[in-house]
């Protein structure tokens, strides 16, 4: 199985979701809009830890396209385990990165997507230079 994770990838952040019986669809698997909102819960979560959580006041990080592979289908009851990366860092954006798996299934990989990802002045929507302190943590 191939998975569209670069080699010059970094480990970020990895979190557990619950799959929860109304994320379910009528062939009874995770609907596929529920990965991406997995994929968004760990984004966010991680930029929240931190110390960088949604300010639309403010600047801060905001997708621009996203994507999932769907290799093996989730069924409820389970546990989601996201392992998040990062890579390409560019002036002011950089390619996210994630791996799902069900916890009581370890290593076998059930999706993967990302995100690019760029740092935006908010209320004048437009990009700005990365902060150096996230350059440090996305390179």
């Amino acid at each position: 199985m191939r998975i569209d994770i670069p080699e010059q990838k970094k480990w970020v952040f990895e979190t557990t979701i619950s799959i929860r019986w109304g994320d379910m669809d009528a062939m009874g698997h995770l609907n596929n809009t529920s990965y991406f909102r997995f994929l968004e819960t760990a984004r966010i979560d991680w930029m929240t830890q931190l110390g960088c959580p949604p300010l639309p006041t403010g600047e801060g990080p905001v997708i621009i396209n996203a994507f999932c592979n769907f290799y093996k289908q989730f069924e409820y009851p389970g546990d989601v385990l996201l392992k998040m990366y990062v890579s390409d860092p560019g002036r002011s954006s950089f390619e996210s990165w994630a791996t799902m798996e069900r916890t009581d299934m370890p290593g076998v990989i059930h999706a993967a997507g990302g995100a690019t990802t760029v740092w935006v002045d908010f209320p004048a929507q437009k990009s700005l230079p990365m902060p150096a302190w996230l350059r440090d943590i996305v390179s």
